[in-house]
């Protein structure tokens, strides 16, 4: 990311100006003359999407907002103006921007920032070629006007630094990153960031007897991977660590139970839980909050090379368990599980798993929720879901009944990988929860993890869902949110 965000006290003479306002309020510090004041007034009056003011010495963008909205609806729409401005903006080819408003809306300046900066994000490092139609660039400096609060400024860099470095990941190409390279980058991430890292590779894997994750990579000529992250600060709150687990499946063929037509078309995606955890990761240890995290990322792609592993094959897992095989495209449960089992040596407080892991969550919800289930205690869902209508990365509740888990029952092992077409989303979290006895979210980001096209700040391809929204929900358990009611 090669945007700078400053905060700055006054406002000189000549610099542009992006200002969220009131619907019908422009403030005087924007200095307008009268003419333009009274074009700018009549123009919110009829409810613009925003007023457009360019003078031979600046630009003046003002963006109405609904100030009679709930706070975190109103947010939205400022990050959604954003990204509808990016280009005006990029036209204009700013060096800097100021963003400031009338005050009317508490941390208005910081969502127009974040929707902006989110919103401008892509992945071009392979182009060789240069658009040949000029179309400006955006402005290398956002400068925040009178915000006044440093450590939301601080949250607000390393949250966007941590989206596009997600986001980078998501959008490899799986020839430039296969599962020991993931595993380097999330390395390097930790070393700018300041949390621990631990790589084991398949010897220690095989010691381990991870036969889910070892099943998985019997089809790949890559070798598995199992990455340890930990944060641990002398003043965490918590004395129990909250374990996240990402899956993280390279490519995903779907094995010998191959995918057929486009499905396999966004599969270099499949390990956006595993980059989107070392996001959270390096929100966590940039902004040092006190919460002991310990991150579990199992990595492999699933192929279907000549040893892969096939319909009614039965593996026995990390925790002794048996699981037969009833479909090779299940394998992101199969992973997760062995990492869930293995989570248990921390006796965690709370575990959430976060995984493209199923089509049933996708079709259920779309890209506009994730889908969650759990047994986790409320007062957890309840943050969740008040961290996730902050960020507006809502989530959505699926029923976690135990009758749900009967699907899963096999004459011939312990469990099956599959409960059939019917409840799909469902029955793949009740299977993860076969394999822990702690607290467990799970959250399936299929939908809102990776889009096909533009949904204003949330780009193309890899969106990093789920990196907001937990990073939102551990500052508040941080903050006092740990605490039973």
């Amino acid at each position: 990311m090669n945007i700078n965000i400053k905060q700055v006290q006054a406002l000189k003479p000549g610099q542009s100006v992006v200002c969220i306002v009131g619907k019908a309020s422009v403030p005087s510090f924007l200095s307008l003359t009268a003419r333009e004041r009274k074009y700018a007034l009549d123009r919110l009056k009829e409810n613009e999407e925003y007023v457009y003011l360019n003078s031979c010495s600046r630009c003046i963008y003002l963006v109405p907002v609904d100030i009679n909205a709930e706070a975190y609806r109103a947010s939205e729409e400022i990050r959604k103006k954003a990204s509808m401005l990016k280009r005006l903006i990029r036209s204009n080819s700013h060096k800097e921007l100021v963003i400031a408003s009338d005050k009317s809306l508490k941390g208005a300046e910081l969502a127009f920032a974040e929707g902006f900066i989110l919103a401008v994000y892509s992945f071009s490092r392979y182009k060789t070629v240069s658009p040949k139609k000029y179309e400006g660039f955006y402005p290398s400096d956002i400068l925040l006007y009178n915000v006044g609060e440093k450590s939301e400024i601080n949250w607000l860099k390393s949250v966007v630094e941590a989206v596009y470095l997600t986001r980078d990941l998501i959008n490899e190409p799986p020839n430039r990153l296969n599962s020991v390279a993931l595993a380097r980058e999330i390395k390097k991430m930790s070393q700018a960031a300041g949390f621990s890292f631990e790589q084991m590779g398949k010897t220690k894997i095989e010691a381990l007897k991870m036969g889910g994750l070892l099943a998985v990579n019997r089809g790949s000529v890559d070798p598995p991977v199992f990455c340890v992250l930990e944060w641990k600060p002398e003043n965490a709150v918590n004395r129990k660590a909250i374990v996240l687990v990402g899956k993280g499946v390279i490519y995903d063929t779907g094995g010998l139970n191959i995918k057929t037509g486009d499905y396999m078309g966004q599969m270099k995606t499949d390990m956006a839980g595993a980059a989107t955890v070392a996001g959270i990761f390096h929100v966590m240890a940039k902004n040092r909050i006190p919460v002991h995290l310990v991150g579990l990322i199992p990595v492999t792609d699933n192929r279907p090379g000549g040893n892969a592993y096939v319909q009614g094959d039965i593996i026995t897992m990390y925790n002794g368990r048996t699981v037969e095989v009833g479909n090779t495209d299940a394998e992101g449960r199969l992973i997760l599980a062995d990492a869930l089992s293995y989570a248990d040596k921390y006796s965690p407080e709370l575990i959430i798993t976060i995984a493209t892991l199923t089509g049933s969550a996708s079709m259920t919800f779309g890209n506009l929720a994730t889908a969650v289930m759990g047994n986790a205690d409320e007062r957890y869902f309840s943050m969740l879901r008040e961290a996730g209508n902050e960020v507006y990365e809502r989530i959505a509740p699926l029923p976690f009944w135990e009758e749900y888990g009967e699907l899963l029952k096999s004459d011939i092992a312990d469990i099956k990988n599959t409960g059939g077409r019917e409840a799909g989303a469902i029955t793949a979290g009740k299977f993860l929860e076969f394999f822990t006895e702690y607290p467990l979210i799970h959250l399936d980001i299929a939908g809102t993890g990776v889009l096909k096209k533009d949904d204003f700040y949330r780009t193309k391809e890899g969106t990093a869902s789920g990196l907001r929204l937990i990073a939102e929900f551990l500052r508040k358990y941080s903050a006092g949110g740990n605490k039973k009611k």
